[in-house]
């Protein structure tokens, strides 16, 4: 009898788990999956789109990024499709604890280059030919080439660009600043073997480019870039498999500054202010 009963035992447990598998199989799902990449020798832009050089009296460089963060998704359908109104895929958390509704920095997703960073079913996106992808950027990380006191140094530099960003503290390399307030696009922290020091850009400094605008504006303040697909993304809800996109980001002299001696050095002691730290385009593709 207890013979008897143990092999009723195991041919249910076999059975509960073959069931348990199969229904693994049927729950999943094809899925479209973003990464982000950068590329320093993608095209500079400007905020509308257009080739951008580097200004006379300028000097800029690519720095090698090491994390970067966004805050919303959207994919449109066409290039009157206003902000908000297409497939809005992804929205990150914010918080009012700092007063003024903005990005809550604790919940976002920091990534590196080629990780994971959203991924939705295709199930939740509705059919569809989609020419365009809008990312809001809310937080960029990397390191920069500059001189001081006759020394070639390197340092780390945390640049938080979204429209408005709550952060209790945060880490550049190894040191970490509390802030535990809300802080405005511009925002940044540069770390140094010497010593770290922050600041905030003046408002309207940092470039977001936007082909679309003009017929697509986005508001002033925001860190939501556009970028054409080469070829529309084509959802029909029957895809088996993942959709995989890049997010390919111009980093292509991105770190730009005024040049006081024109050696096309960053020599902050030397008073070279920083204009510009912004994204120089966005290339999605699949």
């Amino acid at each position: 009898m207890i013979s008897l009963c143990l092999l009723s035992c195991d041919k249910e447990d076999d059975t509960d788990e073959d069931n348990n598998n199969n229904n693994n199989n049927q729950s999943s799902e094809a899925m479209v999956n973003f990464r982000f990449k950068f590329d320093p020798d993608q095209a500079r832009t400007n905020n509308i789109g257009q080739a951008a050089g580097i200004p006379e009296g300028h000097a800029a460089q690519s720095p090698e990024f090491n994390s970067i963060s966004a805050h919303y998704i959207e994919l449109a359908p066409t290039a009157f499709t206003q902000l908000g109104e297409g497939q809005v895929l992804y929205t990150g958390a914010e918080t009012d604890e700092g007063g003024d509704t903005a990005v809550d920095f604790d919940e976002a997703n920091v990534v590196a280059e080629d990780e994971l960073f959203f991924s939705i079913p295709v199930s939740q996106i509705a059919a569809g030919n989609y020419e365009w992808l809008r990312v809001s950027l809310s937080y960029q990380n990397y390191s920069i080439d500059f001189k001081a006191l006759g020394l070639d140094l390197e340092g780390t530099i945390a640049s938080f660009i979204a429209y408005n960003t709550y952060i209790r503290s945060h880490r550049i390399d190894q040191d970490e600043l509390t802030v535990n307030d809300n802080r405005l696009q511009g925002y940044w922290a540069f770390e140094t073997q010497y010593q770290t020091i922050s600041g905030q850009a003046p408002a309207g400094a940092t470039t977001v480019p936007n082909p679309l605008f003009n017929s697509a504006p986005i508001p002033s303040g925001s860190c939501v870039v556009t970028g054409a697909f080469a070829n529309p993304l084509q959802i029909s809800g029957n895809e088996t498999e993942d959709i995989n996109v890049e997010i390919s980001l111009s980093t292509n002299n991105s770190f730009e500054w005024v040049d006081n001696n024109g050696n096309d050095i960053y020599e902050p002691l030397d008073d070279e202010a920083v204009v510009d730290m912004g994204i120089r385009g966005m290339i999605p593709s699949f």
